[in-house]
């Protein structure tokens, strides 16, 4: 039997493979259990629609003297060998640079792909072109996970591996549908409740760990800072705090008190004022007593991070665990649910454009992705290099995006499959699959998998594409393997991963080390057990006051709501723009799960006229008509909606609000009107 990790979320399950198949395994993440995706999820790999070669234009090919009747036709390109599209990428990004300078060309990805493509992806930006503009996904996810989490702890990752839950009193998740976003790690949480653990969950609908809460904390919109200070003022309010841990451990508990209690809306009683959530106050002053008295173990998701205050939010999420010292230790911790296979691993390896390999500071610090579109958009970036990630779809503001990628003079793309990007792009380059390569993935709790390829193919990994178009440049890497580029990688971020060799994460591939590895090849489970990755060495709580806006502002004001709040998120049987679930035979037998279906509150239904299909209207564009559904799941004036599939233009919804500090979209809360089309 072959052993390797799945393509899919940031839980990265061990996977076994024999007779064609994919069979669980007793993995240290997986546990013998396997979701739907991690199952069936390879079955795209020998898919028709699948990009076998290298696509290029014909009018770049007739540019660099090729007759583009020699090679035939796929869907708008040329299929063409390898050679020549690494040698007209490499023609168009000298012509660029020479023309424009270093700072016009820019490159996105890398968290769909294996750490050393992404190392060696921001090694081609920074070293070969010049450039500081590469960015990741993690853009539009976790990368407030990062800032809050270095803001206050000083390392920007889970503290714990996922078996703490085991050991856990309370276990509070936030913001993240855990039974269909990471469903491995659910299993734990139920577990765990099941023999005696309490739980508390966090989100602005009822979702499914709600059966098995008992703080089932529907909230309103937006809100997640507002309720998170509220926790924490009553733990100081009423001494509630860890004392010596303080004293100890954190270094400024006198000046983070004075700004909380003097803040009128840190205080519980402002949810009383709110019709349909008076209740959360209530349970505010129960919750934060139980969090002060046991191990607590903090978990969320996308519904923290897609916000305006995301970062601050995750600080206030840290803020609670170190005012009752949980952190550092077994059954407690912080725990970001990361969402791709190797978001992690991509911005430990660089793929960001204020961070070097190992979170070192660069000399120059690039845009990030929001900025690059801006930049493109004004002419200032001319070319574009986009590694699995599928911009015209998964980002936020698809009008402006779409018309940015018009303009761009160059836009070269590795994928899987033709997809929303591909359509603009001028060359695309096929790739393999995680299932049919060699690499390192980092799963969200810092454990490093070894992928093995289940399939063969003569693709090229991305970093061979990498490699490839840098040798065309005049600058070759040299690598012949994936091996190389690693250990190329553990002298440049020896801090976390010198130890990790290829050989030591073959030894044992079911249970393979956490980060830090040291040299001697030993990992490391639990964070901060003697001290925090700071100056100090201590901690840091940072207070941040909730700016009062949108839902709340309007139950505070109106005392009701007009028009609707709309929030987005997945479902369990596809995953992000559904580019290869979308192409699994039997992930694509849910009749269910065919279109992005609307969902509405079951007392919304006369107002919506008990509609069938409706088209979702915001200030930056509009959806295409889409199935609507009612539930008693949802709060009224709420609507919630996934977003796997391109035709439902959904990102269409949002426009240019985000995270404040590191600028993840606000993905999370869009004002909505609905027009009954059906």
């Amino acid at each position: 039997m072959k052993i390797s990790v799945c393509t899919y979320c940031g839980v990265g399950c061990e996977i076994g493979f024999e007779n064609g198949r994919v069979v669980p395994v007793n993995g240290v993440v997986s546990k013998g259990k396997l979701c739907i995706k991690g199952i069936f999820g390879h079955q795209f790999v020998n898919h028709p629609d699948r990009i076998r070669g290298a696509l290029v234009r014909e009018e770049l090919l007739t540019r660099y003297g090729y007759a583009p009747s020699s090679y035939p036709n796929f869907k708008g390109f040329k299929l063409v060998p390898y050679s020549v599209a690494y040698r007209i990428t490499a023609e168009e990004l000298n012509r660029l640079k020479e023309c424009y300078g270093p700072h016009s060309l820019a490159f996105i990805g890398g968290a769909r792909t294996n750490c050393e493509s992404a190392y060696l992806f921001q090694r081609f930006a920074r070293q070969v072109v010049g450039s500081p503009h590469v960015d990741n996904c993690a853009r539009i996810c976790h990368a407030p996970s990062l800032k809050g989490l270095r803001a206050t702890v000083g390392e920007g990752a889970a503290s714990v591996p996922f078996d703490e839950i085991y050991n856990a009193e309370l276990i509070f998740v936030l913001g993240s549908n855990t039974t269909e976003a990471h469903p491995i790690v659910s299993h734990r949480v139920i577990e765990r409740v099941r023999s005696g653990a309490t739980l508390a969950v966090l989100d602005v609908r009822e979702i499914g760990l709600f059966r098995f809460a008992k703080y089932k904390l529907a909230i309103p919109y937006e809100s997640n800072l507002l309720f998170l200070n509220a926790l924490a003022r009553v733990i100081v309010e009423r001494r509630l705090y860890n004392e010596p841990f303080l004293r100890e451990r954190v270094e400024n508990f006198d000046e983070f008190k004075e700004a909380i209690l003097k803040d009128p809306l840190s205080h519980p009683s402002v949810f009383e004022r709110l019709p349909g959530y008076s209740h959360l106050a209530h349970q505010i002053e129960e919750l934060a007593f139980e969090i002060a008295t046991k191990r607590t173990l903090f978990m969320w998701g996308l519904g923290i991070t897609e916000h305006t205050d995301g970062s601050y939010a995750v600080m206030a999420i840290a803020n609670l665990a170190l005012l009752t010292g949980n952190v550092g230790k077994e059954g407690c911790g912080l725990m970001p649910l990361r969402g791709q296979n190797n978001v992690q691993g991509a911005c430990d390896v660089g793929m960001l454009p204020y961070y070097l390999p190992d979170y070192r500071v660069p000399e120059e610090i690039g845009y990030k992705t929001p900025e690059i579109i801006d930049a493109i958009d004004d002419g200032r970036i001319k070319a574009l290099w986009v590694i699995g990630e599928d911009i015209a779809h998964v980002h936020p503001n698809q009008s402006k995006i779409r018309s940015a990628l018009k303009k761009l003079e160059f836009l070269a793309v590795n994928e899987l499959f033709p997809c929303e990007v591909t359509r603009f792009a001028h060359v695309v380059f096929g790739v393999k699959s995680c299932y049919e390569k060699s690499g390192v993935y980092v799963n969200a709790e810092r454990r490093l998998h070894l992928s093995r390829p289940l399939f063969e193919t003569d693709l090229p990994d991305d970093w061979e594409v990498i490699n490839g178009v840098a040798s065309q440049m005049g600058a070759p890497f040299n690598f012949k393997s994936s091996e190389e580029v690693w250990n190329a990688l553990r002298e440049d971020a020896p801090k976390r991963f010198k130890g990790a060799t290829y050989e030591l994460l073959e030894k044992d591939p079911l249970n393979p080390p956490q980060w830090p590895v040291t040299e001697e090849g030993k990992g490391t489970p639990i964070l901060y057990r003697e001290s925090f990755p700071t100056p100090s060495g201590k901690a840091r709580l940072v207070y941040t006051p909730y700016k009062l806006r949108g839902m709340v502002k309007e139950l505070l004001e109106r005392g009701k709501l007009s028009g609707f709040y709309l929030t987005t998120g997945r479902v369990l049987p596809h995953y992000n723009n559904a580019n290869q679930t979308g192409r699994c035979e039997t992930l694509e037998k849910f009749q269910t799960f065919k279109e992005d279906t609307v969902y509405a509150s079951e007392a919304d239904r006369e107002r919506l006229k008990g509609a069938k299909r409706v088209i979702l209207r915001s200030e930056y564009g509009e959806t295409a008509p889409l199935p609507l559904e009612f539930n008693r799941h949802l709060k009224p004036g709420t609507l919630f909606v996934s977003f796997h599939r391109a035709k439902s233009r959904i990102n269409f919804l949002f426009g240019d609000e985000a995270d404040e500090l590191v600028k993840t979209a606000r993905f999370k809360s869009v004002k909505v009107e609905v027009e009954v089309v059906e």
